[in-house]
């Protein structure tokens, strides 16, 4: 780990406080991350995100009273900013679906390996989708399964040719400081041509792009 690597700062929720105490002994002898703030439910989680505003929030799905994916449609409502990644013991569809319409940029099941939920938050952290192979080729199935998207205006031929380039890379899951490397721009620009496309196609987040590409065919299976 090099000493220039962005602190990523943590927010822990689980009502579980054997769950909490195992992910902060995982997460706290990383250099690169900081647990801030740790929460038993989704209110708490709300009040504290709010007022803390971490980089990422390790959401679990299912707890007494507000639920992970209520919590987390008012944590990112509230703190845009703020990534969300559900950490889950289940994997049924239903669930992970639950939690993606709400707006979070990931899903990993509690039984993962500790590399791939590291993984899984740094790559939350640069506002990228990490998606565990268990749950991953269940979306993309659903995608093409799936009619293009209902209701949706979508204005694909009116983006910029570099507009299409970022949508096209962020699909195939480049973080935005690989795009800028790659375009030769800065991470900002990248995120604001983000901001844009998403704003252009009635999207509202990396899942929905990955979707988007999916089904305009701007990306293969393999790809995703």
């Amino acid at each position: 780990m090099t000493a220039s690597a962005p602190l990523v700062r943590l927010l822990l929720v689980d009502d579980h406080e054997i769950v909490r105490a195992g992910l902060c002994s995982l997460l706290g002898n990383r250099e690169d991350m900081e647990v801030v703030a740790e929460a038993a439910n989704g209110e708490e989680a709300v009040d504290l995100a709010v007022k803390l505003k971490p980089d990422v929030v390790l959401m679990d799905v299912t707890m007494p009273g507000m639920r992970g994916d209520d919590a987390t449609r008012q944590i990112l409502k509230r703190v845009p900013e703020t990534s969300v990644l559900a950490l889950s013991v289940h994997e049924e569809d239903a669930y992970f679906f639950q939690m993606l319409d709400a707006g979070a940029c990931g899903y990993v099941p509690k039984r993962a390996d500790p590399d791939l939920l590291l993984t899984a938050i740094r790559a939350a952290a640069e506002g990228e989708v990490f998606l565990h192979p268990s749950v991953a080729r269940t979306l993309v199935q659903s995608c093409l399964d799936r009619s293009p998207l209902e209701g949706k205006q979508t204005t694909y031929n009116d983006l910029t040719e570099r507009q299409r380039q970022v949508l096209i890379l962020v699909a195939k899951g480049y973080s935005s400081r690989e795009i800028s490397e790659k375009l030769n721009v800065s991470v900002r620009t990248v995120q604001r041509h983000r901001a844009n496309i998403q704003r252009a196609l009635n999207l509202e987040g990396t899942i929905d792009m990955v979707k988007y590409a999916l089904r305009k065919g701007l990306i293969e299976l393999e790809e995703a």
